[in-house]
């Protein structure tokens, strides 16, 4: 009863925010409410104390006794849908399938595939040394198996 409230009124919070979508939503045995967001144009202190506020004011204290975290997806973690691809374009991925990694510039994504491009060296068609040639990858979100996005310090 109460986990079906709280996801109502989640949900309508979320329905006054349509840049927001949902990442995660848990709740503890000792009632804590865990809700992680993304947006589309990324995520900030004042939208998470919106989404927090419109459920802790509609719920009773009285009869629940409960806390409630809100937080952002962090940049660190796994991108999980496909929504957060198109913000993150121009940015370096590691994607990782299960037959291979790779490492390379977000150019386009879209629901079902993404496109990463990167420089790679390779042996000359004739003769000896390397050249730097572009490579380009189209890789279905359904192959995907963890993609993150690689921080520059």
């Amino acid at each position: 009863m109460f986990k079906a409230k709280v996801e109502a009124l989640l949900e309508e919070a979320l329905k006054e925010n349509k840049t927001l979508f949902l990442i995660d939503f848990s709740i503890t045995p000792d009632k804590t409410i865990k809700i992680v967001l993304d947006g589309d144009e990324g995520v900030n202190l004042k939208d998470c104390i919106a989404v927090s506020r419109a459920i802790e004011h509609n719920l009773d204290r009285e009869e629940h006794d409960f806390s409630i975290e809100v937080t952002s997806a962090g940049a660190s973690e796994p991108i999980v849908m496909p929504r957060q691809y198109p913000k993150n374009i121009g940015r370096k991925l590691i994607v990782k399938t299960s037959t291979e990694n790779f490492e390379g510039d977000l150019t386009e994504a879209n629901e079902e595939s993404i496109t990463l491009e990167w420089k790679a060296r390779e042996p000359k068609p004739v003769g000896k040394g390397k050249i730097t040639v572009q490579k380009r990858k189209e890789i279905a979100i359904s192959e995907i198996e963890e993609a993150k996005v690689k921080l520059k310090f």
